[in-house]
């Protein structure tokens, strides 16, 4: 199954993936996918490829999944095949604008929508020190509605204290594995 993280930028995806990690990292049924971004490496967890290998990347079947946003490329890995097929719940951190596509991929697909108040996304955006104002409220501004076809979203308010919101998302991850069929929506 592919658990796929997703919520505007400030909702804390990062680190509630890096408490999951923390958690579930020794537990073989998960897998916490490493994102591939054309940004230099920065505080966030990621690996980092330019825009030249990284389009020679796609086009060889390099990523299981690939978008653009906010003008970078990200993508995620085409070695975690390997974990899907082995059974395991792989945890991405992508774009909602990328489900439709995991959607296509014939496994089960559970998203993950992590969230938290205007302000409280404003406040971590800023304190991150790399967007002006104006920007941060242009980002905000772009949130798109969230759909699917299959896929069962799971809603994760974030705004509290990061042990809440970890519980929360910890939970749901562990759900992925009791409860794996749920993912799929029925029509």
């Amino acid at each position: 199954m592919l658990a796929l993280v997703v919520g505007p930028s400030g909702a804390g995806k990062d680190s509630l993936i890096g408490r999951a990690r923390a958690a579930l990292g020794q537990d073989r049924r998960f897998v916490f996918a490493r994102r591939v971004v054309t940004r230099p490496a920065s505080d966030e967890d990621h690996d980092t490829l330019d825009d030249l290998n990284f389009r020679r990347a796609e086009e060889t079947g390099g990523f299981l999944l690939s978008w653009r946003a906010h003008g970078l490329a990200y993508g995620i890995p085409a070695s975690v095949r390997d974990d899907l097929a082995r059974g395991r719940v792989v945890v991405a951190n992508v774009s909602r604008a990328a489900v439709p596509a995991a959607e296509g991929l014939g496994v089960c697909v559970r998203v993950l929508h992590v969230s938290a108040s205007w302000a409280i996304l404003a406040a971590r955006i800023a304190a991150r020190g790399r967007e002006t104002t104006s920007d941060i409220e242009r980002r905000l501004a772009r949130e798109a509605d969230l759909r699917t076809q299959r896929a069962r979203i799971v809603e994760i308010r974030n705004d509290g204290p990061l042990d809440h919101g970890a519980a929360l998302f910890i939970d749901a991850l562990k759900d992925c594995v009791s409860r794996p069929k749920a993912s799929v929506r029925q029509a």
